[in-house]
Order: C-alpha cells, then structure tokens, then sequence
C-alpha cells in the first residue's frame, strides 16, 4: 500500500482456488470476491497520494492453516494536492484490523481484512457527563 504497488498487493490476497477472500475497509460495507476486493484498494490507490502505516499492539495466533493477526494500524494518509502544492493535507486515523490468512503452496496469503474505525481515545479517562 505505501509504495502504491498494485500487483504487489493482489498476490497477498488468496486467489479463487483457495476460498473466497472478504474486505471491510473502514466506513465501507462488506466487499466479497477477488474481483470486488481488489477493485476497492485500486480505488483507495489511485485516490490516495501519500500513505504510511505504524502498526501497534500486534497478536498473532495460529491455528493449523490459518493465522489470525489482530493489530492496531496508525495510518497517516494524504489526497491529492491542491492547486501549487505538492501534496495535499495530510490525515491520521486509527483503525482496529483484524487480517486471517492462509497458508498455501505459495506462502501466507490474506484470506479476510476487517478494518474498524477507533471513534474514541481508551486511555482511562472517564466519559464527560452529558450537559457539562
């Protein structure tokens, strides 16, 4: 994702003689099917100048076949630059994903993703009290 490279990309995905693949991006119903999954990140590249993710709080656990890695992505991302700029306003977010793959002949390849938006901060603090 961050050095924009599709192909890349769709060879970690498990193609359609292992199972069919799923997808949530953040904020996006369920895509299913290589087609309907690939198409979305082509989308998210070709809309997307400048991306870079630090992963934080990763857990793998494996299971035979099949790997689970739950992990929180730091995502620093930018679109296209306005007039004169050379890169356009740039935006963090966090994500919770959750990624199963599967082991093939041809190695470890992404079976699902789900991405979840974190709304809120869980540092301890206490919520603030309606009206205040």
């Amino acid at each position: 994702m961050e050095r924009g490279d599709f192909d890349t990309l769709s060879d970690l995905w498990l193609d359609a003689g292992h199972g069919e693949i799923s997808c949530v991006h953040p904020g996006w119903p369920l895509l299913t099917g290589r087609g309907e999954v690939l198409r979305s990140y082509a989308l998210i590249m070709a809309n997307t100048e400048y991306i870079q993710f630090f992963l934080t709080d990763v857990r793998v656990s494996l299971a035979g076949d099949t790997a689970l890695v739950t992990c929180t992505e730091n995502i620093l991302s930018g679109g296209p630059a306005e007039e004169g700029d050379d890169l356009g306003p740039l935006v963090g977010q966090l994500v919770v994903a959750t990624n199963v793959f599967r082991r093939t002949p041809e190695g470890w390849r992404v079976w699902s993703h789900h991405g979840s938006p974190v709304l809120a901060e869980s540092s301890g603090d206490e919520a603030e009290e309606p009206g205040s």
